[in-house]
């Protein structure tokens, strides 16, 4: 299957990054780079990888979640013909926040 990423979960993913190599530097933000990359491809051939997300359980999208890198959470939903990345959490922010971005 093809995988899409929103604009808006492009842009959290490149913020992430930067936040990485601040506080981490390069080498730890390159090795989140290929995990979101890593993980990219394996929802192309396994799109049911990731569990539902609780947190959006209601939504009639069907969202589901898969953890990249301990602290962040790729947020994405199966379309007919491809998936979509919609939004990339940090798990250490306030649920109801996350959550409102998506639904």
């Amino acid at each position: 299957m093809k995988v899409t990423m929103t604009d808006f979960a492009r842009r959290q993913v490149r913020e992430t990054a930067k936040y990485i190599q601040q506080v981490f530097g390069k080498r730890y933000r390159d090795k989140f780079l290929e995990d979101v990359k890593e993980t990219r491809l394996l929802l192309a051939n396994n799109p049911h990888l990731g569990s539902v997300e609780p947190l959006l359980s209601d939504s009639p999208s069907g969202y589901r979640s898969i953890v990249i890198a301990k602290l962040n959470k790729m947020i994405y939903r199966i379309l007919d013909e491809s998936i979509e990345i919609a939004d990339f959490w940090d798990v250490r922010q306030a649920p109801d926040t996350l959550a409102s971005r998506v639904k």
